[in-house]
């Protein structure tokens, strides 16, 4: 009987033992290893130590791969390290992440992670690779974007005193990040990269977006993506953004704001600067529903391209091209300042700002902007305060549906070919 129980026990053991290992707790310090296998589930094992460790701990992801097939969802972290060494790789069940993913609310889109809390250290050490499988969604989207239910990457959520460091990204499944109802956040040294291998584009794959955030710090990202590289959205205050290099993005970007004209939309206090940009949509713009809120004390500075559609633009009717003169979004006191680089097209900036509020206070300084064979550009301007004193020489007026992306057929209708 005893051999029985023991053997019994000892079998007992030896089953139970690689899943009690996953997670090997140390005081409040917890070491997770990868489960192991194409078919394992790692999300129960990295949510149980969030669970163990993610108050006054620490949580060390090990090398290897773990594999994710549910959401994440942990916003009481307080005062926590978290290592990173290994790849997480989120699975494709489209179907389930199309039924599971969490609401971010804003715009009806959602995401696969959200994570929150007080003074939270993420680290990658350069070894940290984020795996979206993103080939499947761009391929069941066919180029289009807002697919409802398509999860963020990564949401930071009521989030205060994050930093981020180190981390790679590679297809990701739409936005890479999203920081929202935070504060005091720093992402620095990461790598975004989202290329489709079909004939499907990457489209709404931003590098990230700010929302209801304050005090941050955006610095020394790589990103390769289908849409806005680094877009400020609505109430967003004190945001830094620097050393930044970006391959077929939409550059530096704010808004788009005021979709909702019974919610006014602030962004204040916004410094984008030391930018590279390579065959992108545009390069330091501002794009706005006819909305209300304003948009103040924003600086583009060093800012160099090659191959940009329309390097600087402003639009307050995106999208839909129509009410463009009624929105009550005031842009004002606005900066470019070194902006070098060429233009697809032969327009380097088209700026309509809306007759209800016109711009106030733009201000440019050593802007060089050519075509690609050296031709020169046309700066076209409308509804804009004081435009003989802002440091450019408008050479046209821009017609209030001018678009974002320029295209020939677009340019001969409107004689600017």
């Amino acid at each position: 009987m005893l051999v029985k129980s023991f053997l019994r026990c000892a079998l007992l053991f030896v089953f139970a033992a690689p899943s009690d290992a996953a997670v090997n707790k140390t005081g409040s310090a917890c070491v997770v290893t990868p489960l192991g296998g194409a078919s394992s589930d790692d999300t129960p094992q990295i949510l149980d130590a969030f669970k163990q460790c993610g108050q006054d701990g620490s949580i060390t992801f090990t090398e290897g791969t773990y594999n994710i097939g549910q959401v994440m969802d942990k916003l009481d972290f307080r005062n926590c390290d978290i290592n990173i060494y290994g790849t997480f790789v989120w699975s494709t069940d489209i179907q389930y992440w199309l039924s599971h993913s969490i609401s971010v609310v804003y715009a009806g889109r959602s995401t696969a992670w959200r994570i929150g809390g007080t003074n939270v250290n993420i680290r990658g050490y350069g070894k940290a690779l984020f795996d979206g499988n993103g080939q499947k969604w761009y391929d069941e989207n066919k180029n289009a974007g807002n697919q409802n239910g398509r999860p963020i990457s990564l949401t930071l959520w009521q989030a205060t005193n994050f930093f981020i460091d180190g981390i790679t990204w590679k297809q990701t499944q739409f936005w890479h990040t999203f920081v929202a109802h935070s504060q005091n956040i720093t992402m620095t040294n990461l790598d975004m990269n989202a290329t489709s291998n079909s004939q499907y584009k990457t489209v709404n794959t931003d590098g990230t977006d700010t929302w209801n955030s304050k005090d941050i710090v955006i610095s020394n990202w790589t990103v390769t993506c289908g849409d806005d590289c680094i877009s400020i959205k609505g109430n967003s205050t004190n945001v830094y953004v620097s050393n930044i290099t970006c391959y077929s993005s939409g550059g530096m970007c704010i808004g788009s704001i005021g979709q909702d004209s019974s919610k006014p939309d602030y962004i204040d206090n916004v410094v984008f600067e030391d930018i590279h940009l390579t065959h992108s949509s545009n390069a330091a713009w501002i794009k706005t529903y006819p909305g209300n809120g304003h948009v103040k004390n924003v600086t583009f500075r060093n800012i160099e391209f090659t191959n940009v559609n329309q390097p600087i633009y402003i639009t307050t009717c995106i999208y839909s091209q129509q009410n463009c003169d009624a929105s009550r979004i005031q842009i004002s006191d606005i900066t470019w300042e070194n902006i070098h680089g060429t233009a697809r097209y032969n327009v380097g900036a088209g700026m309509h700002c809306s007759t209800a509020a016109p711009c106030q206070n733009l201000q440019f300084s050593d802007i060089d902007i050519t075509q690609m064979d050296g031709g020169a550009v046309k700066y076209l301007c409308s509804n804009i305060a004081d435009e003989s004193t802002m440091g450019l020489k408008c050479t046209g007026t821009c017609p209030a549906n001018f678009p974002q992306q320029l295209v020939i057929s677009s340019l001969c209708r409107l004689g600017l070919t």
